[in-house]
């Protein structure tokens, strides 16, 4: 924990400064607004969260520059818990009990969070969710609000097998690691194709963090799949997409990837290139997508992300973090209190106006309403960050509101075509 506390004060300390607006001398002298977090800078998710950190740290300066809450400014409490939520409950509770902030934020993603779900119930914590995935399904905490554009496990693969069926797919493989959020997300496949008539020829578990996908994509090619399903974080998408290169699926494979962590961090995508043609996978924003005030926000994100040297383009996170300080805003001023029974209930209640569209929580906290995304890469070229701010490199394929184009198939013809 010694070591994660050093690594937090500087960290913590750059978001304050960075924070830090002129205001009047007796707004400034009133004692602060604290947000905390513990979320990834380091590490597997180190990508993601420091791009959602930033974007948490433009809504602090936003609303500071408005006059804060409650006539009190607002100051970010952010430590980094290395990708680990084992560091979570400590990081937690001193968030808490030293630093006694006044709202919480969630670590980035379902596994760093998940560890800490039953802290803030028995704490009867308000915590605002960070693209998790089903961590309250068995607390069932009632002060807890999930900023994130899914709704249940079938989310990431509804999409995905759509496409799948229009090209006459009806054999699937599947294959995550053995972690909460793949599971989550590869057992809501499991579900649907059950119900929708696919025949599964290959399903396999790996170990979290896996780095030779070798032997499961000779197994896969072997299975000679119709679709090939994956559920995976960022270093294992990495991976597995370089062994699809080197041995291939086979001519008959017509949709790859659906769950895919990591294809959405532009370091990544810059990284992989050209590797990525074909892929179909899930997503939450990218260019041509409208939502109202999102592209000034971005403008000012890139320059800041540039200045701050993480995720230039930052459209998987970054915007939902702004979104999450909106609400926060939102429900502060509507009940003109920081108590959190009242702050959750006006969450419940009502529609939050966000710079990624309405949102709307049902009684678990999770969005009523899914706006979850798949998307084909497509002409995507190596070595080159900036193509990844046009429109036509990552096709929106489902759902119909969104849609940008038809999908390519199969995936080897999807790959040619970049």
């Amino acid at each position: 924990m010694d070591k994660v506390r050093r690594q937090v004060v500087r960290s913590a300390g750059a978001g304050l400064v960075a924070a830090s607006l002129p205001v009047s001398s007796s707004f400034a002298q009133s004692t602060p607004i604290k947000i905390g977090i513990g979320t990834a800078q380091t590490g597997a998710l180190g990508a993601g969260g420091q791009a959602g950190l930033l974007g948490l740290r433009l809504w602090v300066e936003d609303v500071n520059a408005r006059g804060g809450l409650l006539n009190r400014n607002v100051e970010l409490i952010a430590y980094d818990d290395q990708s680990n939520g084992a560091n979570n409950p400590g990081i937690y509770t001193k968030l808490i009990d030293l630093d006694k902030v006044d709202i919480l934020v969630a670590p980035y993603a379902t596994n760093p969070t998940a560890p800490i779900m039953p802290l803030v119930k028995d704490r009867k914590l308000l915590l605002m969710g960070n693209f998790s995935f089903m961590v309250n399904s068995k607390v069932q905490h009632d002060m807890w609000f999930n900023n994130a554009p899914w709704t249940d496990g079938k989310d990431w693969s509804t999409g995905f097998l759509e496409a799948g069926k229009k090209a006459g797919a009806k054999t699937i493989a599947i294959f995550a690691a053995d972690a909460e959020f793949q599971q989550n997300l590869a057992n809501g496949c499991r579900d649907l194709v059950k119900s929708t008539g696919w025949d599964v020829v290959y399903d396999q578990n790996y170990p979290p963090n896996n780095s030779d996908f070798s032997s499961i994509i000779r197994a896969v090619r072997s299975a000679k799949p119709e679709a090939v399903f994956v559920a995976c974080y960022p270093s294992e998408a990495v991976a597995i997409m370089r062994s699809v290169n080197e041995i291939g699926v086979g001519s008959q494979v017509q949709v790859f990837g659906g769950g895919m962590v990591g294809l959405q961090f532009t370091p990544i995508m810059a990284s992989l290139g050209s590797l990525l043609n074909g892929v179909i996978n899930y997503n939450s924003y990218v260019p041509g997508m409208k939502f109202p005030g999102i592209d000034e926000f971005l403008a000012k994100y890139h320059e800041r992300a540039v200045q701050a040297k993480v995720d230039p383009l930052g459209y998987y996170l970054a915007p939902f973090n702004f979104a999450t300080g909106q609400m926060i805003e939102q429900a502060v001023k509507g009940t003109k209190t920081l108590e959190h029974k009242k702050i959750a209930e006006y969450l419940h209640k009502n529609e939050m106006n966000t710079i990624v569209g309405p949102i709307r929580f049902d009684k678990y906290g999770e969005r009523v309403t899914s706006h979850l995304i798949q998307a084909q890469f497509r002409n995507i070229k190596d070595d080159d960050a900036e193509q990844f701010k046009n429109t036509g490199k990552q096709v929106v394929i489902w759902p119909a509101a969104d849609k940008q184009g038809d999908p390519i198939t199969p995936f080897a013809q999807a790959r040619k075509a970049g």
